[in-house]
């Protein structure tokens, strides 16, 4: 069922549609990666670590309800369900457990990046198709890259 018509031609549609799914995916397994450091941070740093993981939440969260709406207003359904993130993401899994400051820093320098990757590379992929989105992208990988090298400055020596 197609509830919703893009005024996309097919072949764009199909092009976006994967790109905003794909970026929905990132986003919705970044705020999980990001909180899950939250709550096991620990070390000599950890209130400001602490409070700068819950600002990539506020941030992949924004961004993930903006890709997802995108979606559904392009008459694309969208997949934020816990499977669909668990097979698609780009991002490794969190530990488990305990992360020192520095690790913990270590683990969204990581995070973010590959996010950031995949976003410039779909930013290259919807540039024709639909600049709409291509503007979402950008917006999104802005703000990503900002807090990549927030974190990065955390750790430099």
């Amino acid at each position: 069922m197609n509830a919703v018509k893009s005024t996309l031609p097919d072949a764009a549609r199909k092009t976006v549609g994967e790109a905003l799914q794909g970026a929905l995916v990132d986003l919705v397994d970044l705020s999980l990666v990001a909180k899950q450091t939250h709550w096991n941070v620990i070390g000599p740093r950890f209130r400001s670590v602490h409070l700068q993981l819950d600002e990539v939440v506020d941030t992949a969260r924004t961004h993930s309800d903006t890709v997802a709406e995108r979606a559904a207003a392009l008459g694309i359904s969208p997949d934020g369900r816990a499977h669909a993130v668990a097979a698609g993401t780009g991002i490794a899994q969190a530990p488990e457990s305990w992360q020192r400051d520095t690790e913990a820093v270590g683990t969204m320098v990581d995070a973010l990046g590959a996010v950031i990757v995949r976003m410039r590379d779909r930013m290259a992929e919807v540039a024709e198709a639909d600049r709409v989105t291509e503007d979402i992208l950008i917006a999104v990988t802005q703000d990503l890259e900002k807090h990549h090298w927030m974190f990065q400055a955390e750790n430099a020596s």
